[in-house]
């Protein structure tokens, strides 16, 4: 019989140190989290996602509280990702409209010369699904045109979802970060605008905006908190950009207070994980097919913003075999009794997988110990995403 994968985990002996120079919060400030949620907010269907309370699994877990953050309700688009791509491409058409960019609103003005930049720009981006269909679904809602890459063995669900929405959909033979240096080329050679949340070398202004866009998740989960800061947060990671972004926007809250945070990646997509365990400063590429059923997160390179942020602030970075995303999603979607369901996919579940795994596998003790895990602890998670493959969620859940 093969043996099952394990789950890794490292600590950073750097997170709380304070005699060595860290990469800057300062762009993720709670004013700029403030403006972030009053963009969203002049969208029509606009509306706080759920903060489920899952009381009865924190009490069979033997800890104080669970609260998990459900953006499969988000605009109707299943997945969070729609908060950063809309708050990054209203930045880049207030520039060319030569608006004011502090305060921006998704209701651009219906001048002819508003009409005209829009039918004239065509935005570009790679994705596994999710943040596709959130730029295709905004390029709707304003009337430009979209160009979107998919990687090799992109599910078909999520492919013909963004083709819904009018995108020139495209599926190349590579991985996504072949998708995403296609992308990067065609924007410079057709003259589209990319709106990719991967910074890198001289691509990091609109990266950035992506990130401060998904600070509205925080900003509200902490407002629907009433005031409890929780103990720990666990944040799923691909190229970094939520994680990052929570991250950063903690250490401005809450400085040397802030919760314990968690970075949580596929073991077989581990690009944050990989040079943290092997003492690196410096990012590294992986290499080969990435293969984890978590597609939202089978990233080799991590955002170079992001990158920076997490080696520098985050507590623990652990790496996840698939069957922990499947055990999270199954419980999720089966919940005790008093607790209410979540639909999550298998990029949304792997923390509540790996939460309750900790908790119960005396195997896993070490790592529960490392996140210093106890009866008093109050732990906040993301669902990032809804059954965005539906076929697949059912045969996840289900079988």
């Amino acid at each position: 019989m093969p043996e099952i994968e394990k789950i890794t985990y490292i600590v950073n002996q750097f997170s709380r140190k304070k005699d060595v120079v860290k990469a800057s919060t300062d762009s993720f400030s709670p004013s700029t989290a403030h403006s972030a949620r009053k963009f969203h907010q002049t969208f029509p269907d606009y509306t706080p996602t759920p903060l489920v309370k899952l009381t009865h699994l924190a009490d069979m877990l033997r800890v104080s509280n669970i609260w998990i953050k459900d953006e499969s309700h988000r605009f109707g688009l299943n997945a969070f990702k729609v908060l950063g791509a809309t708050h990054g491409l209203a930045y880049l058409l207030a520039q060319r409209l030569e608006m004011n960019t502090q305060e921006l609103s998704f209701d651009l003005p219906h001048e002819p010369s508003a009409k005209e930049v829009l039918a004239d720009t065509t935005l570009v981006t790679a994705t596994d699904g999710n943040h596709g269909r959130a730029v295709a679904w905004a390029a709707q809602q304003l009337r430009c045109r979209a160009v979107v890459y998919l990687p090799k063995g992109a599910s078909t669900a999520r492919y013909e979802s963004i083709k819904a929405h009018g995108a020139q959909t495209l599926i190349i033979d590579g991985t996504y970060d072949d998708a995403v240096k296609q992308a990067a080329e065609q924007a410079q050679k057709q003259g589209w605008i990319l709106l990719q949340d991967t910074a890198r070398e001289g691509y990091e202004e609109i990266p950035l905006k992506i990130m401060q866009g998904y600070l509205t998740i925080l900003h509200e989960a902490l407002e629907q908190l009433e005031g409890e800061i929780p103990t720990h947060v666990l944040v799923q990671c691909g190229v970094g950009s939520l994680a990052g972004a929570s991250q950063a926007y903690l250490c401005e809250l809450f400085g040397d207070k802030r919760p314990l945070f968690v970075v949580v990646e596929p073991t077989r997509a581990a690009c944050f994980y990989e040079p943290m365990a092997t003492h690196r400063r410096m990012p590294k590429k992986l290499s080969g097919n990435l293969n984890t059923i978590m597609a939202g997160l089978a990233c080799g390179e991590p955002s170079a913003l992001a990158w920076k942020i997490l080696r520098d602030y985050a507590d623990v970075f652990i790496a996840c075999p698939d069957y922990i995303a499947i055990r999270g999603m199954r419980i999720l979607g089966n919940p005790l009794q008093g607790d209410d369901r979540v639909i999550s996919g298998e990029s949304g579940a792997v923390t509540l997988g790996l939460l309750t795994t900790v908790l119960t596998q005396s195997s896993c003790r070490k790592i529960a110990n490392a996140l210093q895990l106890n009866e008093s602890s109050t732990v906040l998670l993301i669902s990032t995403e809804g059954d965005t493959d539906p076929s697949m969620y059912r045969k996840i859940v289900w079988g």
